[in-house]
């Protein structure tokens, strides 16, 4: 079976941990792909890792299986899960690493002015099967109580890539932790307000505000004190300070040749506001 293995981490590239996971997975499957999403989330940043994850899952072939860990709480009562979707399968700790991915089908709705970093438990909409991992019998042995990515995590994944049933792996459940995922709302002057989600590797701020959310016509774009006129096409167009919507649909906040991040001074979280010109 030419099946799909992707890594999200945050485990760096200067130890073997990352290697370690692909022995693993290739001694139960040889012929699978391993693909690297990234392994430079930032130390613990669960949420960072969420977007990722989101962004890439996507544009994979359909069963892929992502595997994806970053893992504070690793050998505590966290549980590990496996999430079904119509076109994926994810392999993850359950402490809101898939929260991007799962509040797209949850029943949990309304917009948040803020990031909030509790987790809640979102029920599911039609569209998702998850269970918990509780089957020692894909496990290696004996397990590690830190590193449960090469003990429990590799070899479930290597599994469902030979085409092993996610039931066969645990129990059946119905919910998952989450973290409320931002997103914009219109303030008492009917200007549209959005949040930084991401700084990518340029420093580019990308909110959550999508094309389609843009009003009409000519906007102005506020953000950390500064005034952005108008809607950029492509990054050269503009010199300093640009808005343009990049690669995944959000608007975000660009500086030619430098990072926006640092010279705004802004971070997740960080609110922007759009008005009309």
């Amino acid at each position: 079976m030419n099946s799909v293995i992707t890594l999200t981490t945050d485990f760096g590239s200067n130890d073997a941990y990352v290697a370690i996971m692909k022995g693993v997975i290739l001694s139960i499957n040889p012929e699978v792909n391993i693909v690297d999403i990234t392994h430079s989330i930032e130390p613990q940043n669960i949420l960072q890792a969420a977007f990722v994850v989101n962004s890439a899952y996507r544009y994979f072939p359909k069963r892929t299986v992502h595997m994806a860990i970053v893992d504070p709480g690793v050998g505590g009562e966290r549980r590990g899960i496996i999430l079904k979707t119509a076109s994926a399968l994810f392999v993850a700790p359950d402490n809101g690493i898939l929260s991007y991915v799962i509040n797209e089908f949850s029943l949990n709705e309304g917009a948040l002015s803020q990031c909030s970093q509790s987790l809640e438990e979102a029920k599911f909409k039609t569209g998702l099967e998850a269970v918990a991992i509780t089957d020692p019998r894909f496990w290696r042995h004996p397990v590690s109580p830190t590193f449960h990515g090469r003990d429990i995590f590799a070899p479930v994944a290597a599994g469902l890539s030979l085409g092993i049933s996610l039931y066969e792996f645990g129990e059946k459940i119905t919910s998952l932790y989450v973290f409320p995922t931002p997103k914009p709302y219109f303030d008492s002057q009917d200007n549209l307000v959005g949040h930084i989600l991401y700084i990518d590797h340029f420093g580019n701020l990308i909110s959550d505000i999508k094309s389609t959310d843009l009003p009409g016509g000519d906007v102005i774009i506020e953000v950390a004190g500064q005034r952005i006129q108008g809607i950029t096409h492509y990054y050269e167009q503009e010199e300093g300070l640009m808005a343009i919507v990049g690669s995944s649909g959000y608007l975000e906040i660009s500086l030619s040749s430098g990072s926006a991040c640092d010279f705004l001074g802004m971070g997740v979280g960080d609110e922007m506001k759009v008005l009309p010109a």
